[in-house]
């Protein structure tokens, strides 16, 4: 792990030297210097992750698929997609936005008295070892995304912009990311709060999102693979979450004859929050993708970035 670390940290240092520091001193930016390196250790970590992309999901993607990949072309713009987020385009119009915002608040109530709390020090001795502390921010932050899930499903303005993500009728690893910026937006926000509420340093929370978004990567993958009886309940598969992406089963609840907003397989990394809250389905099937109303009323949710985007604030006032 510390080799890991190491060299972790010397792609950090080796890409903030040799490019991103010339960047921001020729923006005459050099007061951000310190967020500058930051933001390269971000940089870092989606490039590894591509990287994994390419050379181990794609391949398992060709030798075990879920579905035949009948349109290239609507995976392009997940590809987009992801590479806006993995690359830190996104994050950097967040810290010029909504972060620095956030940060003032945040940097107001600490004048105030507002104290420094750690979820991992309740335990005497627990934030020595580096793992338990990492495992219980893990199963907190888990916990939240569950429930932010569920509110993007249930609640009818939140699902408006996120039905774009369960539009993608051809759905593989890169399909994560596709996401309504404005959905991105409140999601961030939301875990931004969670993390500076329950004290997680840094470098645990870059280490917790570069996690899951690889998990989930793989999760959303074109593979028709599953964990077995004990693992589906361990950890999300994709066979769990391609459920979750069913045409009517991932994003309906049928109560009395009528269907509403909701669905199943919520968890975003662990199966138990569904257990344990009754949203569960382990079947093992692996049906086609995509929203009831695009597949049998023919709803458009947009072919290019800009067309989804656009028709995603159309449906959240009601227009589209």
């Amino acid at each position: 792990m510390d080799s890991l670390i190491d060299a972790f940290s010397w792609l950090q240092q080796s890409l903030f030297e040799a490019v991103v520091q010339h960047l921001v001193f020729a923006l005459g930016l050099s007061q951000l210097l310190e967020k500058a390196y930051e933001g390269t250790g971000w940089l870092v970590m989606g490039l590894l992750q591509i990287a994994v992309l390419l050379t181990v999901f794609g391949p398992m993607q060709r030798r075990w698929p879920a579905e035949p990949l009948d349109d290239p072309r609507a995976v392009r713009v997940d590809v987009m997609y992801t590479l806006i987020q993995r690359l830190g385009l996104f994050k950097l119009a967040m810290f010029f936005s909504f972060d620095w915002l956030f940060e003032q608040a945040w940097g107001s109530l600490r004048g105030l008295g507002t104290p420094t709390w750690h979820l991992d020090q309740i335990w005497p001795g627990v934030s020595d070892v580096a793992w338990v502390s990492f495992l219980i921010y893990l199963v907190v932050f888990d916990f939240v995304n569950y429930w932010l899930h569920r509110g993007q499903h249930q609640l009818p303005r939140w699902w408006a912009l996120h039905s774009l993500h369960h539009s993608q009728r051809q759905m593989t690893m890169w399909s994560d990311n596709r996401n309504h910026l404005l959905d991105d937006v409140l999601t961030s926000l939301a875990l931004s709060v969670v993390a500076v509420v329950v004290g997680v340093g840094p470098g645990q929370f870059v280490a917790l999102v570069a996690l899951g978004q690889l998990s989930e990567n793989f999760q959303h993958a074109n593979l028709r693979i599953w964990f077995g009886r004990i693992g589906e309940r361990l950890w999300v598969s994709p066979r769990f979450h391609r459920r979750h992406h069913s045409i009517g089963i991932g994003h309906e609840t049928e109560r009395q004859g009528q269907r509403h907003l909701g669905g199943c397989n919520y968890g975003v990394l662990l199966p138990w929050w569904d257990m344990l809250f009754g949203t569960a389905d382990f079947t093992i099937r692996y049906d086609p993708t995509g929203i009831r109303d695009q597949v049998e009323k023919g709803r458009d949710y947009g072919q290019g970035f800009w067309a989804q985007q656009w028709l995603g604030v159309l449906r959240l006032f009601g227009r589209a």
